[in-house]
């Protein structure tokens, strides 16, 4: 067979891999912002003896490296899109970065609980007014921070052809987005447990606070584990999708479908393997062309059997 007429069945797994994706250049710029935000907090939160400051602080910390984890995952599925090694191209690396950041987040919680704990145990003096301030200024810092990662993780995916969005979103994206949403909510926490500390006295609302964002924090990260584990693990598309294309194939009077997969290799990157009995076959295009019509499908392989009597007998 001639080479040049082979290309017409070859096609790259790259799938749209080696582009920048609009989430890489926000995550750097969020990564710069929250470092400096960072050195501000953690230095006022000693200085000062906040414990909601200081654990605000070092939740930055944290999340400067979670944010840097996420950056590197954009660079790496980029530069890495076209490489032989990976079978269906790099768009899991995507979901393999928000995945560690859904664990470093159940580990700021954790943190974050067990300080506030132990502030209850052994309070400290608060120098309420400059801790009020620079609180006040890591929240518009990070709500700043969610608004540039905020505009991608809710408009920038696909909408299209019906199939599972829980799966087409950018892990990577949701991972920092929620880093910063969990320093936005320390944030308020911490101006709101100063100043009923300052006006009303209660100082132990500073380590409560602490203990109630661990919760919430907590939650965000569980569900970042559940959406992205279940990419990594090539969980199959939703029921409903799957009856569709099967109903779609066995419409056509003959045809059964004995083996269906439909997969996520990566933000709106979905993968379909399916195998079809008939006791007329068409090709293989013409099933093909029946699931595109229904969903998206970036690698979509079909096996097509004739039924015969003695193919149906058992071996």
């Amino acid at each position: 067979m001639k080479e040049e007429f082979l290309q017409h069945w070859r096609h790259g797994h790259s799938f749209g891999q080696d582009q920048q994706r609009p989430g890489e250049k926000r995550t750097l710029i969020v990564i710069s912002i929250t470092a400096a935000m960072m050195v501000v907090e953690i230095g006022a939160g000693l200085l000062f003896g906040s414990m909601a400051l200081l654990a605000d602080g070092l939740h930055m910390a944290s999340h400067s490296v979670a944010l840097g984890i996420n950056f590197f995952a954009y660079i790496y599925a980029r530069r890495h899109a076209h490489s032989a090694r990976y079978s269906y191209g790099t768009g899991k690396v995507n979901t393999l970065g928000g995945y560690t950041g859904a664990v470093l987040l159940a580990v700021f919680a954790a943190i974050m609980a067990w300080e506030s704990l132990l502030r209850f145990v052994n309070p400290v003096s608060i120098a309420f007014n400059q801790a009020i301030a620079v609180a006040v200024l890591g929240l518009l810092v990070n709500g700043a921070s969610v608004f540039i990662l905020g505009h991608d993780e809710h408009h920038g995916h696909d909408h299209g052809h019906g199939h599972d969005h829980h799966h087409h979103h950018d892990h990577n994206l949701k991972s920092a987005y929620l880093h910063v949403l969990a320093d936005a909510l320390t944030s308020l926490l911490a101006i709101f447990a100063l100043l009923l500390g300052k006006y009303v006295g209660a100082v132990w609302m500073d380590p409560l606070m602490g203990i109630v964002g661990s919760i919430l924090v907590a939650r965000w990260s569980w569900g970042l584990l559940k959406s992205s584990s279940a990419v990594l693990l090539d969980e199959q598309a939703p029921e409903h999708t799957q009856e569709k294309i099967r109903g779609a194939i066995e419409a056509e009077n003959g045809n059964r479908v004995v083996d269906l997969h439909v997969w996520t290799l990566g933000p709106n990157i979905t993968a379909a393997s399916i195998s079809i009995v008939a006791t007329v076959p068409r090709p293989p295009g013409h099933y093909k062309t029946l699931v595109q019509e229904l969903i998206r499908v970036e690698h979509l392989t079909i096996e097509v059997n004739k039924y015969t009597e003695s193919s149906a007998e058992p071996r």
